[in-house]
């Protein structure tokens, strides 16, 4: 699946992402989503961590299971892409945090899932 690219206006939505996450975002490899920001567990956490109040976007990966979720890290992203922070999953989890992104799919990965 590594030819194929996952989001069609990635760089367009996100033009500060840096290469690597673009790259592991667009083979599939890590998942990108929207941050709720009215969601109450997002604001209980930018308490604990003031730095997420800016942040809008988390890169996480969708292969790590619940069992397994305090060993992965969140890499939280601004508006435009840029790195702000990471946060271990030890101490912060996504689960009702996040919403769905603006971001299109490709064509070849549509298809490519619909098998």
């Amino acid at each position: 699946m590594s030819e194929i690219k996952k989001y069609e206006n990635i760089e367009e939505e996100l033009p500060e992402l840096p290469e690597i996450l673009l790259n592991t975002i667009q083979s599939d490899v890590l998942e990108i989503r929207r941050i709720d920001k009215k969601c109450e567990k997002y604001i209980a956490s930018c308490e604990k961590f003031p730095e997420l109040v800016d942040a809008s976007f988390v890169v996480y990966s969708k292969y790590i299971d619940k069992n397994n979720h305090k060993y992965e890290k969140f890499i939280f992203l601004s508006e435009k892409g840029a790195e702000i922070c990471d946060v271990s999953g030890s101490t912060i989890e996504l689960y009702g945090l996040l919403l769905c992104n603006n971001l299109s799919f490709t064509q070849e990965y549509e298809n490519l899932n619909k098998k």
